[in-house]
């Protein structure tokens, strides 16, 4: 389903041991907004929902809620550096648009 680089593994790691969450991991959702329709969220949590799938990757454990799971699929979760700044970016096979921001989505 979801797919992490190594860089962004690594990341999401240094984040849930800033935050002190032991046994927590990862939300990825889609959430309605953006400039293109759909746009991405990421939060470090202490545990899944009752009803979201939990993924394991590279000892990242990962959250996503039933209704995200419909447009995750085959997604590609990476964290970049660059002059412009940095942060994380998807690459979404399913999209059929986005924005220059590059943060929203549509399909």
């Amino acid at each position: 389903m979801v797919t992490m680089t190594t860089t962004a593994t690594e990341k999401v790691q240094d984040f849930i041991t800033e935050h002190g969450v032991d046994s927590g991991g990862l939300r990825v959702a889609v959430l309605p907004g953006g400039c293109s329709g759909f746009q991405y969220g990421l939060n470090i949590e202490d545990g899944p929902e009752s009803d979201d799938e939990v993924l394991e990757l590279s000892g990242v454990r990962v959250f996503i809620d039933p209704f995200s799971a419909q447009y995750l699929e085959g997604v590609e979760i990476d964290y970049v550096s660059s002059m412009m700044g940095q942060g994380f970016t998807f690459r979404n096979p399913n999209a059929s648009g986005g924005c220059g921001c590059g943060s929203s989505f549509t399909v």
